[in-house]
């Protein structure tokens, strides 16, 4: 059990105009937390499209792997029959946490939250709002999840709403963040403001940079181009003195490796990556047409295999084991629904090392040091 009890808190939202005054400020104060504990995960055993099957073996690896304390939720006896699959389970820190009803992605994210009171996702979030469990973890329909998290977790205070982040490969070997991609199609300057502070210390937790450089997509390096959103956050985000923001960044500097965070509304973002995930594809399925295509090409691509899966294992998904849902009380990573027991188990361990690097606790810190920092035109 940890140490503290977390609240059920509501969204805090701002009711100050939203002007750029050097007296106004867009960040509330924020709540302290206190974290003392053994990293404790609920995994949503019943969210992804085969589980229970990689939910219950990525959470027997990490388990096994990894300093961590695993609760499985979901229908009790279909997650107990897969278990017995796995010799020496009992002796993990697994446990068992029921919850009778399951959240399909056919189901809409309203229909979720009125009608499936005991989800297995919305079972695994209580866990965390009572203090019993850290983080949440889930392959589940993303928008349930999404929502769920927020209604039963709550946002910490001073975030608006919260924000989906993903890690992008980059020629330089160390990944980009880029926020939001998916959580807001709507977003205001303020948001973006506020997903800078998130995306940073993400960075800073997950990838250890020691001063990430944050960007705004746009389409052009110049202040002065992209739309009325990019010219209103452009401000907020160079007042950050906390923030080491580097100005606007284009499309082609997502892969480069130049800037580690890229803040743009989750419209956009989602485009980005859905863009990025199916060019992967594709360079893929056109790689294996090509070295197919007679035996010399064969060899070389036996003689290349090593290389192969270095570039395999840079552009796989499951290396970063899902996407974290930004700003909220204790953590949320929602995985792609189509994971492995290898993408679980790392999403796993992201939630571990978000826990020992107290990510809530930094992006609160930020938070209210902007509330500090007055607001330029």
């Amino acid at each position: 059990m940890l140490a503290r009890t977390v609240e059920n808190t509501k969204a805090v939202k701002s009711s100050r105009s939203w002007k750029h005054s050097p007296a106004f400020s867009p960040f509330p104060k924020p709540r302290q937390t206190n974290f003392r504990y053994m990293v404790t995960i609920a995994l949503d055993a019943m969210g992804g499209d085969r589980f229970p099957v990689p939910e219950v073996e990525g959470a027997v690896r990490a388990a096994r792997d990894l300093d961590v304390r695993v609760i499985l939720v979901g229908r009790e006896e279909i997650i107990r029959k897969e278990l017995g699959k796995h010799s020496g389970w009992k002796s993990l820190r697994i446990e068992i946490k029921h919850a009778s009803e399951q959240i399909t992605m056919e189901d809409s994210a309203g229909k979720a939250l009125r009608s499936k009171k005991d989800s297995s996702i919305r079972v695994a979030s209580r866990l965390v709002r009572e203090g019993i469990a850290h983080g949440v973890v889930s392959a589940g329909n993303t928008g349930a999840v999404m929502a769920t998290c927020k209604m039963v977790q709550g946002m910490l205070s001073g975030v608006d709403r919260p924000a989906l982040a993903s890690a992008f490969p980059t020629l330089s070997g160390r990944p980009l963040i880029m926020l939001d991609v998916g959580a807001n199609v709507d977003c205001s300057a303020k948001m973006l403001a506020q997903f800078a502070v998130m995306g940073d210390a993400y960075s800073r937790v997950i990838f250890h940079t020691e001063k990430p450089k944050v960007g705004l997509l746009s389409i052009g390096e110049e202040e002065h181009k992209g739309n009325a959103l990019t010219h209103e956050a452009w401000p907020f985000l160079k007042s950050l003195e906390h923030i080491n923001f580097v100005g606007n960044v284009e499309g082609q500097d997502v892969y480069k490796g130049d800037v580690d965070v890229i803040v743009c509304d989750g419209f956009v973002g989602n485009v980005a990556l859905k863009v990025s995930e199916g060019l992967v594809e594709v360079i893929g399925k056109l790689l294996k047409q090509s070295l197919k295509a007679d035996l010399t090409r064969k060899i070389g691509a036996f003689l290349a295999k090593g290389a192969f899966q270095d570039f395999k294992r840079r552009v796989d998904y499951a290396e970063y084991g899902g996407a974290p849902l930004l700003g909220l009380h204790g953590i949320c990573i929602i995985c792609h629904g189509r994971s492995n027991a290898k993408a679980v188990k790392n999403a796993i361990r992201v939630v571990k090392e978000f826990a020992d690097g107290r990510i809530d606790e930094r992006i609160a810190t930020e938070l209210s040091l902007a509330a500090s920092q007055p607001v330029g035109s």
